[in-house]
């Protein structure tokens, strides 16, 4: 754990405790060791989020005693896929956002609880020489619109791997993937207008200027061995809600994908 962030994991009795982390397939990270349970209950969170989870429904039996389970499956085998497990029950649950280029690829899972809307959103990858990004432009937009319209309704938190590094202070090494897939202008502009519609950076608000501070590293080049990675995981929360924040953490002690799980503690 960044050692500016540890302090954010001393929790209050009325805080709820929020994590989010892209496993990249889970059913090899219950196969590691430690698997992905005894990770599970290390956290000791109120509702855990997971993005990339690979699978459908029915290749995993998980005993969570005391948790919800929510899944959002991709129609195509062994690809995407979001999962939430909270405490408590959902009002209701929505899977799709009514995207045409990525609907059916199990991205969101989007909770309803009495007091805030909790969304867990994987975003779709520009890939190489960005040959996804038209897509990716008509995902961010209907994504913000869902957001947007849900915010109406009530506070909204919404975490997961957006796919993007925001700022240059997001990634090791800025000038060499200028117009790159996860930091194009296009990306970048794009997540600047999801803020600017009334959603905070939880993270970078509270550490404004902390440099070195990643959630995903490459498999090659010894990247996580040289923290040489890249912040593209968040938790968002309503500007209106964002003073309630009470801790934002990465939780890169956390290993078993090439992502480690980001936290968020905020009085609802």
């Amino acid at each position: 754990m960044t050692d500016a962030t540890m302090a954010d994991r001393d929790r209050q009795a009325d805080e709820l405790r929020l994590v989010s982390w892209n496993v990249n397939g889970l059913r090899a990270v219950l196969k590691k060791e430690p698997g992905f349970v005894e990770v599970f209950e290390s956290l000791g969170a109120d509702v855990v989020a997971l993005q990339e989870t690979k699978l459908q429904e029915g290749q995993v039996e998980l005993d969570l005693p005391g948790y919800h389970q929510t899944w959002s499956y991709a129609e195509r085998k062994g690809y995407s896929g979001t999962a939430v497990f909270s405490r408590e029950e959902p009002l209701q649950v929505i899977r799709r956002i009514g995207c045409p280029v990525a609907d059916d690829e199990g991205r969101v899972c989007a909770l309803e609880f009495p007091t805030y809307w909790f969304v867990d959103v994987y975003t779709p990858n520009s890939k190489d020489q960005l040959a996804r990004l038209d897509e990716r432009m008509i995902w961010d937009d209907d994504y913000r619109d869902f957001l947007a319209g849900l915010a109406r309704d009530k506070p909204v938190v919404t975490c997961g791997d957006f796919n993007v590094a925001h700022q240059e202070i997001d990634l090791k090494n800025p000038g060499p993937n200028r117009g790159n897939a996860g930091f194009s202008d296009e990306e970048r502009m794009d997540f600047t207008h999801l803020l600017d519609t009334g959603f905070t950076d939880t993270f970078r608000a509270r550490h404004p200027d902390l440099e070195g501070a990643y959630s995903w590293w490459s498999y090659r080049f010894h990247a996580r061995e040289n923290n040489a990675g890249w912040r593209i995981d968040y938790f968002l929360v309503s500007d209106g809600v964002a003073d309630r924040v009470t801790g934002a953490s990465i939780l890169d002690e956390v290993y078993g994908s090439d992502h480690c799980p980001v936290e968020l503690t905020i009085r609802l």
